[in-house]
């Protein structure tokens, strides 16, 4: 089983690089022949390490839809039995829909919460365009269309589509530790509330900026925020000016090690990868996501990997994170942003560290990407005509 997939081949992706360069390596362990189709940016050959030893087929691309006729024919040249596109709206959809005509061969789509009504919304008559020139008629003849969870099922009923849809989460790579002897004793410094993610209007930042300033007295003045990530479109010059038009105290630097050395509660810290990330996500004490859109994010299992615990919208789609008991919920609304966070910081500091637990132990449980390729693998036998549909495949 040979299976082609197209998707953003580095970071400049974000969350869909993580992901499917995950699954990719994870299939490989499953002895499924992958190659990884996709444009390369600047960051390409740096990025090329997080592949493994899976292959990877780079193409340079232009224009707005990422368009590319190397695509078509590393595609055509490639003698695969399926192609699994990563992500829509981009002209990689487009060559999977042509090759899918002239071979005959199916094509496995996952939107990765493209097709969540806010973001269907957001840049809509752009989304038309592209939907009557290729994207419609792309995901109609999917034959089968990934989900990460139940709610982006819905949203695929309800932008019309009929195909069968395989509902599989997202998994992470637990780190190295064991945060079961997590000591979770109240540091010398303030504590730690990150963001970490792609800086866009969708994260509800602007929002979450704004129930900091409303957040007073001794909670902020014992937590720092910071907004960690990369700039998409030019949003971040816009919250640092919403933050000084607050009066909040802000800062480019890197962190403090002790207590109150700086003026500053709010810290825009720029892109984190790697090792960097890694530090970032251990030195600090809880995870927010704010967001009104995503598919199911990698930012809020890597998070939980690490025992932290999380405030979150319940447009993140982890509802699983409530029930048990890993997260505070919050909406994609100021008001609601602040009372949440006085109430996760009102919360006793055995609590806080029992909700990070909670989270570890269930990203352990059921988002490890060796159950997540063997879902997958399932799916893939099923669609080449392996038999009945596996049980994560939902026709209704």
């Amino acid at each position: 089983m040979n299976i082609a997939i197209l998707s953003g081949i580095t970071r400049s992706a974000g969350g869909v690089f993580y992901a499917v360069s995950s699954l990719c390596k994870a299939l490989v362990k499953q002895d499924v022949g992958v190659l990884v189709i996709g444009w390369g940016g600047t960051e390409f050959q740096e990025d090329l390490e997080a592949w493994g030893k899976v292959s990877v087929s780079s193409y340079k691309a232009s224009g707005p839809l990422k368009s590319s006729l190397a695509v078509r024919h590393l595609l055509k040249t490639s003698a695969v039995d399926m192609v699994h596109q990563h992500g829509i709206w981009l002209d990689d959809q487009w060559a999977a829909l042509q090759w899918q005509k002239q071979t005959g061969r199916p094509v496995i789509i996952s939107p990765h919460g493209m097709l969540d009504p806010w973001a269907v919304r957001n840049s809509a008559w752009k989304k038309k365009l592209v939907g009557w020139l290729f994207a419609n008629e792309s995901l109609r003849k999917a034959a089968c269309i990934h989900a990460l969870c139940q709610s982006e099922a819905e949203a695929v009923r309800t932008y019309g589509l009929k195909n069968p849809v395989a509902v599989i989460p997202n998994g992470v790579v637990l780190p190295d530790f064991d945060h079961s002897t997590f000591n979770f004793q109240r540091p010398t410094r303030r504590r730690r509330l990150l963001f970490l993610g792609r800086i866009h209007p969708k994260k509800g930042l602007k929002e979450l900026i704004e129930a900091w300033s409303l957040v007073q007295g001794a909670w902020r003045n014992d937590w720092e925020l910071i907004i960690a990530g990369w700039d998409d479109g030019g949003h971040l010059d816009g919250l640092k000016t919403q933050a000084s038009s607050l009066r909040l105290h802000w800062s480019v630097e890197e962190l403090a090690s002790d207590f109150c050395s700086r003026p500053s509660t709010l810290y825009f810290l720029g892109p984190k990868f790697g090792e960097e990330k890694d530090a970032l996500l251990r030195s600090v004490d809880a995870f927010i996501l704010p967001s009104f859109s995503e598919g199911l994010p990698m930012s809020l299992l890597e998070a939980w990997s690490y025992g932290l615990p999380v405030v979150m919208t319940p447009q993140c789609n982890i509802p699983l994170g409530f029930e048990q008991g890993a997260a505070v919920r919050i909406d994609p609304e100021t008001e609601s942003i602040a009372e949440g966070l006085r109430q996760f910081f009102s919360l006793p500091d055995d609590e806080q560290k029992a909700m990070g637990l909670r989270g570890r132990r269930m990203v352990e449980e059921q988002f490890t990407w060796e159950k997540i390729a063997e879902d997958m693998c399932s799916v893939y036998k099923w669609v080449l005509g392996g038999g009945s549909p596996p049980a994560c495949v939902r026709f209704d």
